[in-house]
């Protein structure tokens, strides 16, 4: 049962480290991902021209809680491993209309 919108957001540079972390752990994970996105956090911008030439990437997928769970396990674990990247994780509950 879907519950939960999963919402990653992060630079390019760790996008595959994050898609090939989460295919391998999760059975049938299926997401939408859109690349090539512009933004600013809190410590630099990220838009892909000359002064600041790092791009994001943004990555969703709707989930039971349990699989929310282990998305956030496995982001915990991206996030140790590279600490300056600005990998952000955020869910929505779903509701049925």
């Amino acid at each position: 049962m879907i519950e939960y919108r999963a919402e990653i957001i992060s630079n390019q540079s760790v996008m595959d480290d994050i898609t090939e972390l989460l295919e391998s752990q999760i059975p049938d994970f299926e997401y939408t991902m859109i690349t090539g996105t512009q933004g600013k956090g809190l410590k630099t911008k990220k838009i892909g021209d000359t002064v600041w030439p790092e791009m994001n990437f943004i990555l969703f997928a709707y989930v039971s809680a349990d699989v929310a769970k282990k998305i956030k396990e496995l982001i915990t674990e991206i996030q140790k491993k590279f600490p300056k990247e600005g990998i952000s994780l955020f869910f929505t509950k779903c509701e049925d209309l």
